[in-house]
């Protein structure tokens, strides 16, 4: 409470300063969506009525040097100003934050309406008449993006620079570096080099240019959110991520973003650059999107895990890892497999049974908590019954998928060392000869990856759309 008291006091004192028709502070509101840095909606009294601002800044448990996820948010605050200048849909920078402002690294800019939540985007009946619009417009400022001359503007200064080949292997070493077994990783960075692209231009890339991050409204496109991932390299990596499942919010068959095709993309960025998009180099970065997101969520859950990050949504988001890899599945070894059928709670003998108990709280959460909350607690709250409802399926199918991985593991293996070999063990011993080079078309292992990502993602997120795709 003092902490936040703090805030809103410092808050209150900037707005004094910077802003000549400032009279009060009406409201300062932390949105739910964006998770790795906040994002208030600021509102204050002026003489003409009520002016909405909003205030990006880094977590107050980021580094000091201000900088989340890649760029610091100074430059972040510089490639909003270059969007602008570029004839690129985007908000204002009004005010960098300085350190005398005791608000922590962060920018001021303006408020502009519109829908950003993806599944809304794709689902409201106030966008049906600009929807089939979406993927050319897209298209069309993703084409503006990768034209800014990044040399002329010095960005190689403040961005990094990277080949796709040390993006792909330095992704897959933050992996390495959480110390955990998840051999399907391992399979999609093997193929991922295996199958690079040869890239024909370096560019400026957003980065994490997808639904979610976009603000739209009737007319269309409204601004281009969260630079915070920008770097100079291979801009066909913009299009793949914007086409990840991952964005799509269920609507699977709808390939950009989950409201349009990669057709009309391709056409709004060839009327923009005169470029022709090469399919296969498209694919690598969709692969790629995956295979990024499937690492970067065990990377935020391992956030939780060591108290780095306390966020309640840390761990969950860690369970979406499953998701990632079933779309790396679906995209570079499609195929059959088979998940368990849903089954009742088991009443068995004990009043209540593990699995009702957790089922019972989850329920409470859902339905009796999250409605008495405000908008952010009763968030969490639907996130903590989210939590509770995985770690029942965990009870109920986690010993059954396990029996089954490890007789496959085994069968992979085949090797008198897994003789009094664990199942963590098996796992280690496949990653490990995976990194050693093991062929990707040795007999049963494709099999095994798809079985068993597909048994993990039926407990994470059993409607996750990856998992009807076969």
């Amino acid at each position: 409470m003092a902490a936040e008291m703090a805030f809103e006091l410092a808050l209150q004192q900037l707005l004094e300063r910077v802003m000549p028709d400032y009279q009060s502070l009406t409201e300062c509101r932390q949105l739910t969506a964006g998770a790795s840095q906040e994002t208030y909606r600021i509102t204050y009294q002026s003489e003409q009525g009520e002016v909405c601002m909003a205030l990006r800044r880094a977590q107050p448990t980021a580094a000091t040097d201000s900088t989340v996820g890649g760029i610091s948010l100074e430059s972040e605050a510089r490639l909003f100003e270059l969007a602008v200048m570029h004839d690129i849909p985007s908000p204002q920078v009004i005010y960098l934050l300085t350190p005398s402002d005791q608000l922590g690294s962060g920018f001021l800019m303006n408020w502009l309406e519109g829908e950003t939540l993806g599944h809304r985007i794709n689902r409201s009946q106030e966008l049906d008449d600009v929807r089939p619009q979406l993927a050319r417009q897209c298209g069309e400022i993703l084409g503006k993006i990768h034209q800014i001359d990044w040399q002329a503007q010095a960005l190689d200064k403040m961005l990094e620079r990277i080949t796709t080949e040390d993006l792909v292997n330095d992704t897959w070493q933050r992996y390495r570096d959480l110390n955990v077994p998840v051999p399907m990783i391992d399979f999609t960075w093997r193929w991922l080099l295996q199958n690079l692209p040869i890239q024909q231009r370096t560019t400026l890339v957003h980065s994490d240019f997808r639904n979610g991050n976009l603000i739209v409204n009737p007319q269309g496109i409204h601004a281009v959110l969260d630079w915070e991932l920008a770097h100079i390299g291979d801009p066909i990596q913009d299009l793949g991520w914007l086409c990840v499942n991952s964005w799509r919010f269920g609507n699977r068959d709808a390939e950009v973003g989950g409201f349009g095709q990669a057709e009309e993309l391709f056409a709004g960025y060839k009327s923009v650059t005169g470029i022709d998009v090469d399919p296969n180099d498209f694919t690598f970065w969709q692969v790629f999107g995956s295979f990024w997101w499937s690492i970067t969520t065990l990377a935020m859950a391992n956030t939780w895990r060591t108290g780095e990050a306390p966020s309640l949504e840390r761990p969950v988001i860690g369970r979406r890892s499953s998701e990632a890899q079933m779309d790396c599945v679906n995209l570079i070894i499609p195929g059959s497999f088979e998940v368990p059928q849903e089954q009742a709670l088991d009443q068995g003998t004990q009043l209540p049974m593990p699995a009702e108990l957790l089922s019972g709280v989850a329920g409470f959460l859902k339905n009796d908590v999250s409605s008495q909350l405000d908008s952010h607690a009763g968030f969490l709250a639907k996130v903590a019954a989210n939590s509770l409802t995985i770690a029942r399926r965990e009870l109920q199918y986690g010993s059954t998928l396990t029996t089954a991985e490890e007789k496959r593991l085994r069968s992979l293996l085949g090797s008198d060392e897994i003789f009094d070999a664990c199942i963590d063990q098996l796992r280690w011993l496949l990653v490990e000869r995976l990194r050693q080079g093991l062929s990707l078309h040795t007999e049963g292992l494709v099999e095994h990856l798809r079985y068993t990502v597909a048994g993990q993602l039926f407990i994470d997120q059993p409607r996750y759309s990856a998992l009807s795709a076969s």
